[in-house]
């Protein structure tokens, strides 16, 4: 997962994982630059998803 691509487009990213996973909080999507291993954990855990769908489903948004 590139770092820019999720810094760069976060927000809008964020907002589409909220509309298609109800589930997700603002603090579960809360991006700390260098800490994506973090979020992608926090995502992976609410959805109960494996690491590389998560990252996917980041990539897609």
């Amino acid at each position: 997962m590139n770092k820019l691509s999720i810094k760069g487009n976060w927000n809008e990213k964020k907002g589409k994982l909220k509309q298609q996973f109800s589930k997700l909080t603002d603090d579960d999507l809360l991006f700390i630059e260098g800490k994506e291993e973090e979020l992608v954990g926090r995502i992976q855990k609410r959805l109960g998803k494996s690491k590389e769908e998560v990252q996917e489903l980041i990539r897609k948004a």
